[in-house]
């Protein structure tokens, strides 16, 4: 159940300032409103529709930015084109070893906003560049007579700092342009002849809170000098207390401000103490604050609780857009969304980041596989590629796979197929590729793109391709312009740099409907019931941050803003929010950590902590019931089809690896042996443990092929000593081709492998020295019949022994292990275990090759016993039955017994394939 809610009539301060203009001004042609931003100039209009019945001019309605830019004579120059403006002025301004752009790109941005915040704040350019350097001078003090190249280089950096600055603001003004700061600085200078130009007009300034010293300059001197107004936007209850800082600003104002000196400040009317709803609610994780807002918002929508079309929703984190849309219950159909989406969220954007990570990643081996393929399985890809005789891109990456290529280049993959080989160059480049050549065959791709999906009448696809298709004609006119992009690197720095300033506008009613927005775009609106998102430290406020090169104690002295007036902005916004607002939402992440914002914010303690606003409060934890789902294990019922399966399989063979699967796990049996699904085919990185053990084992069978049926002499084994490496070579060579055996984990593996054979063959010569050990069989194939009555059909036993031996007339039948094998797992002390307990599969194993080999050979007696490599200190461990080594014929019937059960049950109709739990 949601609190009880609040109903009474609300006048938002545009509505309110607007009828305060009406009734004191009468007419408003002649008079010029500067907002905030260009957002509170459309609900103004809007408000001015509403109040006003005659027809009449409408009166100019500006943001603050245009405001400016239009006293100035001066146009905003794009970020962009700052930064290559300014690495102009860098090449030809400061002396000494310089950064390529791709460096300096890096720490250029934090350069152009100090530039911007020294001219928006009036700041002496001479003092502050001066002082900068002396700093730099001091910190870098030595009693070393001279200096290292390094810290002449970077104190002639600093030196030139004033004049880089001169330098990149001239060649702006050249052009016309200006960056924010350099704009605001203009407009300054131009202020008497705009007053002189708008004498007949009157300036109504709505809605501010911080300012800028230019800004301030600009409205006092048209405040002074000409009948203009201000009207802020700003509680009593904040702006009289000395230290709530939402009304920190308002209070420098009060004190600094000439206008003020006579007159008092006015402020809005008193709204904030009055009843209001407001819910704290703590959400763990952001996708979970996502959910829990569609949850909210379904349940406001259901019990007519307030009005969605004049609900907000704020994101403290605009990360969160994404989730919240699918969050949005589709009930709610007229949605306004403010912000925009970002296009680095884009599917699109996916494949030009992989395409850009395959040319900034290249080494001389050529692409790592994975690159290539994860390339060639994106979706468009696979829209482009395919056709009505399949998918090129599929058969490619199949073929990296089967031929276990671990690197490619160009030639490579296009050699792999014959057909779209056009389709395959516009992604992969034999020739020396250029910044100019990869944006003109991306260019290419989008167009190819586009073809292959047209047939979709995919709406939203189209508009993807189209601003992709935008921005890289926009990074084709910089490369042309701008010389110094000369590197693939450079290039894709830059590409980020435009794609993060890039969004698709949603389509919808500004005015009408939910309004989803950011912060900063709240300012000077007003709405009954808010929801408000990520309110935690680091995001609400963003708290502290290192991101200029002026020092704090320089940003005091200088009047610069620190990160005290940047969380005084964030505090003014939120309470803001809450003045006028009946019903209040805030949500905020009880898990924090770096990247999704620290503890509730400082902002929701200090609402808490206000006893006049305390009986409104209501705080909860919301959560998700968290219940431990039950597996339910899979079964496959036996019907005809796969009893013929069975019938085949069995007539086949059945080998004793396959037969301790079903003991493992009936339905993985059924999956690998029955249906024969196997793995999905990977490119073999590093030595896989099934290639690793045919390795030894293929290594063993070759060493000792020459000593079948004759017995182990110490000498003949120590002469394979020096073998082995070359041995061991050509069966990576056979087993795992393009593979180079040179480094990383496969070097290990190789040594293992040596080490392993070469400890091997020292056990066997000290063996030798003791007893007499004959080899008879290498990689014996075994097999045997069961006909058994119950069946109706004949099943095949069969396998491959690695070896069977006699030592001083004892027969062995031996099995190597690459893996870790521990006597417990070859002792039996219950007939049953065999196959029931998977922990008794390498006994189970053993067994059925003793089984096997007396089906050929009958025996009255002889030993199973299992070389472990992993435990080869061990030396051979063998079988046991209460105690006993020896396997006889009454061993072999007790065990056939077992064996007998065990395939009856794998061929019964009436009992399924049921999954097991793996331990």
């Amino acid at each position: 159940m949601r609190g009880f809610f609040y109903f009474y009539p609300m006048q938002s301060f545009l509505e309110e300032t607007l009828l305060s203009v009406i009734k004191k001004e009468g007419s408003l042609e002649n008079l010029i409103f500067v907002l905030p931003s260009k957002r509170a100039g459309a609900f103004l209009r809007n408000s001015i529709s509403k109040h006003i019945d005659a027809t009449i001019f409408a009166p100019e309605i500006v943001s603050v930015e245009d405001f400016v830019e239009n006293i100035s004579g001066l146009a905003y120059a794009s970020t962009t084109q700052q930064l290559f403006e300014l690495y102009k002025a860098y090449v030809n301004v400061v002396q000494g070893e310089k950064d390529g752009f791709y460096a300096f790109s890096k720490w250029g941005n934090t350069l152009l906003q100090d530039f911007n915040e020294i001219d928006r704040y009036l700041v002496d350019t001479s003092k502050i560049f001066s002082h900068l350097n002396a700093i730099q001078e001091i910190n870098h003090w030595s009693l070393e007579k001279e200096h290292s190249a390094i810290i002449r280089n970077y104190i002639a950096f600093w030196d030139s700092l004033e004049a880089l600055y001169g330098s990149f603001n001239t060649s702006l003004m050249d052009k016309g342009l200006g960056h924010q700061g350099l704009v605001y600085r203009q407009a300054c200078a131009n202020l008497d002849p705009y007053i002189e130009d708008t004498k007949q007009s009157k300036h109504l300034f709505i809605g501010f809170n911080a300012l800028n010293t230019a800004e301030e300059l600009i409205i006092q001197t048209i405040l002074e000098k000409t009948n203009s107004e201000i009207y802020w936007d700003i509680d009593p209850y904040f702006y009289k207390d000395p230290v709530h800082d939402a009304g920190f600003f308002m209070r420098q104002f009060k004190s600094k401000w000439g206008l003020y000196k006579d007159k008092p400040l006015v402020s809005s009317t008193i709204q904030y103490q009055n009843p209001k709803l407001i819910e704290i609610t703590g959400v763990p994780k952001n996708v979970s604050q996502a959910k829990y807002v569609g949850g909210l918002l379904g349940d406001l929508q259901e019990n007519n609780s307030v009005q969605l079309a004049n609900t907000a929703i704020v994101l403290g984190d605009e990360s969160l857009l994404n989730p919240l849309i699918n969050a949005i219950p589709e009930s709610i159909s007229n949605i306004n969304i403010t912000m925009g989406f970002p296009l680095t969220q884009t599917p699109l954007e996916s494949l030009f980041s992989q395409m850009f990570d395959i040319y900034t990643r290249e080494d001389s081996q050529g692409w790592y596989y994975q690159q290539i393929t994860t390339l060639l399985n994106h979706p468009y890809l696979q829209i482009l590629f395919s056709g009505s005789d399949g998918n090129i891109a599929d058969v490619i990456c199949e073929q990296i796979k089967t031929k276990n290529w671990i690197y490619v280049d160009a030639a490579k993959i296009k050699s792999l197929v014959k057909d779209k080989s056009d389709y395959l160059g516009l992604l992969f480049f034999e020739d020396k590729l250029t910044p100019k050549l990869f944006l003109e065959q991306c260019l290419a791709l989008i167009l190819a793109i586009k073809e292959a999906i047209n047939s979709t009448e995919n709406g939203l696809e189209l508009e993807y391709l189209y601003r992709f298709h935008q921005l890289f004609n926009q990074l084709h006119e910089l490369v042309a312009t701008y010389p110094f992009i000369n590197d693939i690197q450079s290039l894709f720095g830059l590409y980020k740099e435009l794609l993060s300033k890039e969004t698709l506008d949603f389509k919808g009613e500004p005015l009408k409907g939910l309004q989803i927005m950011g912060m900063l775009e709240s300012r000077n609106l007003d709405f009954e019931t808010v929801i408000i998102t990520s309110v935690n430290e680091g995001i609400l406020p963003s708290g502290k941050s290192n991101n200029s090169f002026i020092p704090f104690d320089i940003k005091k002295m200088y009047g610069l803003p620190t990160y005290k007036e940047k969380d005084a902005v964030y505090t003014y916004h939120f309470y803001r929010l809450l003045q006028r607002a009946k019903n209040i939402y805030i949500v905020y992440n009880t898990e924090p950590d770096v990247l999704e914002g620290g503890e509730v914010s400082r902002l929701v303690r200090q609402l808490l902590a206000d006893e006049n606003m305390a009986k409104y409060i209501q705080q909860k934890i919301a959560y998700s019931a968290i219940k431990s789902p039950k597996k339910k294990m899979g079964s496959i019922t036996k019907d005809d089809h796969l009893l013929q399966l069975l019938k085949e399989k069995a007539s086949n063979g059945f080998s004793p690896t396959s037969l301790s699967n079903y003991i493992r796990n009936p339905l993985d049996f059924y999956k690998k042996n029955i249906l024969r699904i196997n793995d999905v085919e990977e490119v073999e990185e590093t030595v896989a443990a099934n290639t690793f053990g045919t390795i030894v084992h293929e290594t063993l069978d070759e060493l000792y092929a020459p000593f079948l049926n004759t017995f182990l002499e110490p000498e003949k084994l120590a002469k394979l000593v020096p073998a082995i490496e070359g041995v061991v070579k050509k069966h990576f060579a056979l087993n795992y081709a393009n593979v180079s055996l040179d480094q990383g984990k496969n070097l290990i593996a190789y040594h293992v492998v040596l080490k392993y054979v070469a400890t091997f063959i020292k056990l066997e010569i000290e063996a030798a020295k003791k007893y007499r050990i004959k080899i008879l069989g290498l990689e014996m194939a075994l097999s045997t019949t069961i006909n058994l009555p119950e069946l109706g059909f004949p099943v095949l036993i069969k396998g491959k022994l690695d070896r069977i031996d006699e030592v001083d007339g004892m027969l062995r039948v031996i099995d190597y292990k690459t893996g870790k094998v521990e006597q417990k797992n070859l002792n039996v002390t219950s007939w049953d275990d065999l196959i029931v307990n998977y922990d008794k599969s390498k006994a189970f194993q053993l067994l059925c090759y003793a089984y096997m080999f007396h089906k050929n050979t009958p025996i009255t007696n002889v030993e199973a016993g299992i070389f472990s490599f992993k435990n080869l200190k061990a030396g051979i461990l063998k079988f046991k039955n209460d105690k006993s080594t020896n396997i006889t014929a009454d061993t072999i019937a007790l065990f056939e017994k077992e064996l007998h059960a065990l395939v009856l049950e794998i061929c019964d109709p009436s009992i399924p394939f049921v999954e097991k739990e793996i331990k």
